[in-house]
């Protein structure tokens, strides 16, 4: 399985909108500019995440984005879901049931073994997603990014906020 980028960008962006003072907010060509991303490709995938209720968007010329709710409360598999949708990863087709060797449907009393398997694994991917929290991700990031890049981060993000 392979996610789409967005979610990379997305998950980005509620880390960078979690750090934005309440009241205020920051625009979507800024968190564009910040990650070095294409604005309108991103842009949509902000929409996704304000139909989701996991950001808002505030109109206006001192309009932006904002997370919806607090940092803690947004799992990672909201986001994932909020850009990829909710569908399941793998959808079993059935292939065993063509071919030389298929039998009627109601032979096949069992579900296929490659389905099961598939499926177990995607529940724990979706649980352990379940489990992390975009503020997880921030303490991460609080320990792992270089002393230099967060005063530079710091500094634009204060020119930057609405």
């Amino acid at each position: 399985m392979q996610l789409g980028e967005g979610v990379e960008w997305a998950l980005h962006c509620c880390a960078v909108l979690s750090l934005v003072p309440a009241g205020r907010t920051l625009s979507a060509s800024r968190l564009a500019e910040y990650h070095g991303v294409p604005p309108a490709y991103l842009a949509k995938h902000l929409q996704s995440l304000a139909q989701a209720g996991i950001v808002e968007s505030v109109p206006g010329r001192k309009g932006g984005y904002r997370l919806a709710r607090a940092a803690t409360d947004i799992t990672l598999l909201e986001v994932v879901d909020a850009v990829e949708g909710t569908g399941p990863a793998f959808r079993c087709t059935e292939i065993r049931r063509r071919g030389p060797a298929r039998m009627a449907a109601s032979a096949y009393k069992s579900p296929c073994g490659i389905d099961v398997a598939m499926q177990r694994a995607e529940d724990a991917w979706r649980a352990e997603l379940g489990r992390q929290t975009v503020n997880d991700v921030l303490v991460h990031l609080s320990v792992s990014v270089s002393p230099v890049a967060v005063r530079k981060a710091a500094g634009w993000f204060q020119e930057a906020v609405r």
